[in-house]
């Protein structure tokens, strides 16, 4: 489809990677400018880098990914000139439609080249794309970009209106992708397209069920078997991991033990209450006991439990100690829980776009001479 080389060459068509949802393409032309949010780059000096390299600005503020193309990033980058099939419904149709190197297929309508892209790389040279538009400017367009991309012996563009003037193929093609406003009437054409020696399919894309329905019944009418409808919705997930849950009995446990350190807080309140009040009692005038030395002279205020000794200290009770003791332990940091993976779905994703109603075509069942029936056969010594 396009370069295989390792660097970029002049004329090549390269993906410019900007953002995850800014893409673009680009044709490398020396001479010209490619400019972006990202700063200024000269397509010359793309020449001669490997596929996939990081380019820095011209000013050093920024930089792009110049990538190799492929028919997923065409998907992405490509203009549309139409509504597109994307990797999701592209995947499936492939797929089941059985499209592999050699095979020969049918497109109708091409509409912006999505399809027929990632059909060319799936067929290969040995294979061949018939791809039909009925608008005159996008079948243009897109046989300029088959061309350009190396694609021309592999696809060959029709402008034609194929519900009324059919595929000009008979017995020729291995499946059909119908992406058409009514492509019940393209349903019979189709049929004469396709192989008659081998079981081939069909594909219809269609975008509400009321097309799904009278498809289904053009397609019955037909003589189409295996006739199936999906509907591909994309849902990614996010995958994260996280601390490995708790089980009912640790978490037990731990509300036992923040039970226990309110209590012990409680407790340490009481007794703080309490000798207060004690205090309080004993010296009504406020003032503290003093201890007296031998040779009369005051030293330190003796200090009841709990109280500030006079050094700015508060001496700490037996009980309190234990107290301490149990609130340095549940503080005490726990070791490193374990992790898992756990996956969730991203909201912001892309809903439905289209149905895919897929049938198969079966071969004629060859018929066999009759043999003569015992009463008809006769004697070659019998006589009239």
């Amino acid at each position: 489809m396009w370069s295989t080389a390792r660097e970029i060459a002049d004329g090549d068509t390269v993906i410019i990677w900007l953002t995850r949802e800014l893409v673009q393409p680009l044709v490398v032309t020396p001479g010209k400018d490619f400019n972006s949010k990202f700063g200024n780059y000269r397509h010359s000096d793309f020449v001669g880098m490997p596929y996939g390299s990081k380019v820095g600005s011209r000013t050093g503020k920024g930089f792009i990914h110049v990538l190799r193309p492929t028919p997923e990033l065409w998907t992405l980058a490509l203009p549309h000139r139409t509504q597109i099939l994307y990797i999701a419904d592209i995947s499936l149709i492939i797929s089941y439609l059985d499209i592999r190197r050699g095979s020969r297929v049918i497109e109708a309508g091409t509409g912006s080249g999505s399809f027929s892209h990632s059909v060319a790389r799936s067929i290969g040279s040995s294979g061949h794309l018939w791809s039909y538009e009925f608008h005159e400017a996008r079948a243009k367009k897109a046989k300029e970009e088959f061309a350009q991309h190396g694609m021309s012996d592999i696809v060959t563009l029709a402008h034609q209106n194929v519900c009324k003037d059919g595929f000009n193929l008979t017995d020729t093609v291995d499946s059909v992708f119908l992406d058409l406003p009514a492509p019940w009437d393209a349903i019979e054409h189709a049929k004469q397209a396709l192989r008659k020696d081998r079981t081939t399919r069909i594909c219809c894309f269609s975008p509400c069920m009321e097309q799904v329905l009278r498809t289904v019944s053009a397609l019955n009418d037909a003589g189409f078997s295996d006739i199936t409808m999906y509907e591909t919705l994309v849902r990614p997930q996010d995958v994260s991991p996280i601390p490995v849950l708790q089980s009912i009995n640790d978490v037990a446990d731990k509300l036992k033990k923040a039970e226990g350190i309110r209590e012990i807080k409680r407790l340490r309140q009481i007794a703080a209450g309490q000798r207060h009040n004690s205090n309080n009692n004993n010296d009504p005038h406020g003032e503290k006991r003093k201890r007296t030395s031998s040779d009369g002279e005051q030293e330190v205020p003796l200090a009841a439990d709990g109280e500030d000794s006079g050094n700015g200290k508060r001496l700490k009770t037996d009980d309190e100690d234990m107290m301490d003791d149990a609130l340095e332990e549940s503080a005490a940091p726990a070791a490193t829980p374990a992790k898992i993976s756990l996956s969730k779905t991203i909201p912001e994703v892309r809903g439905h776009t289209s149905y895919l109603t897929f049938a198969t075509l079966l071969p004629p069942i060859p018929i066999s001479p009759v043999a003569p029936t015992a009463a008809q056969e006769v004697s070659p010594s019998q006589g009239f």
